[in-house]
């Protein structure tokens, strides 16, 4: 089984184990694929690590910890992610008002959502998926046109703008899927350059020495493993999502959509993501609204 918890909610997962705890006891045998510590020490008896295509070691669930196997998969001690001093939030970024969207089976996914963002501030909308987050995400990337309401970014209405004059306005994303993010085909350097092309044009055409050596210094920068002339979709998914943070952030956006930046990531990426998720609010005045689910 093969990562099978990625898009269940703890319920899900609860009755899923409840199973394979019964069919083990039948005799079925199961190997269970997870980058998620307390699910591997929840259902099984003897836990292999991999990193980087080699086996780490094979361990015993009573042998050893949560702490012990971050280890084991990273190569290093896992410190966790700490917040530090809180800041004063400043002026009003990104306001939405009475916003209500309608599918097309005229069901309605949102209902008078209104919310403030202020710059150096991080907020969080959470809920079990399946009620409007997705939605939520996709209005603001201008993806979906709300039914109703108004969305001002800097005092500027982009109530049902394209996704191109969104970015413009200064709206950055890290969307659900990473991989809705990148094209797979491109190599790591044009996906880094995608939402900005116009900074690279040079007498007409693409300046194709400078979008390497930009990509060379988000790669440094972002810890990304790989070179700037590798194809994107061979990445792995924290790689990947690092390649969509890096362009998100590297055009000094005044917001960053971040809809759920850490899922899928193993426990080293994760830490990655939320430390620079906290460092860019506390050197810029940017904010971010963090969408994910419970």
């Amino acid at each position: 089984m093969d990562e099978p918890t990625a898009v269940l909610v703890p319920q899900e997962v609860e009755a899923l184990f409840k199973s394979l705890k019964q069919l083990v006891e039948q005799g079925l045998s199961v190997i269970f694929i997870s980058h998620k510590l307390y699910e591997v020490m929840e259902i099984c008896g003897r836990i292999t690590v991999l990193r980087g295509g080699k086996l780490i070691g094979t361990v015993h669930r009573s042998a050893t910890s949560e702490k012990e196997l971050a280890k084991m998969m990273v190569g290093r001690e896992t410190f966790g992610v700490t917040r530090g001093t809180e800041k004063k939030p400043g002026r009003s970024v990104l306001s939405i008002e009475n916003l209500r969207y309608v599918d097309g089976d005229n069901v309605e996914r949102l209902k008078n959502i209104s919310l403030e963002l202020r710059s150096g501030e991080i907020l969080s909308i959470a809920g079990v998926s399946g009620n409007g987050q997705s939605e939520l995400v996709k209005i603001l990337s201008g993806l979906l046109k709300p039914a109703e309401g108004r969305i001002t970014l800097n005092g500027k209405d982009i109530t049902g703008a394209s996704p191109t004059t969104i970015t413009a306005a200064g709206m950055g994303r890290t969307p659900e899927d990473r991989h809705a993010g990148v094209i797979g085909e491109l190599s790591v350097a044009e996906n880094l350059a995608l939402e900005n092309l116009s900074a690279y044009l040079k007498r007409g055409a693409l300046d194709r020495k400078r979008i390497r050596e930009h990509a060379r210094e988000l790669i440094e920068e972002y810890q990304i493993k790989a070179s700037p002339e590798d194809p994107v979709g061979k990445l792995s998914g924290g790689n990947i999502q690092k390649v969509v943070m890096a362009r998100s952030l590297a055009s000094n956006p005044l917001c960053i959509m971040a809809a759920q930046p850490t899922r899928g990531l193993d426990v080293g990426a994760t830490e990655y993501v939320r430390k620079k998720l906290l460092e860019q609010r506390k050197q810029g005045s940017w904010s971010a609204p963090g969408i994910g689910r419970s």
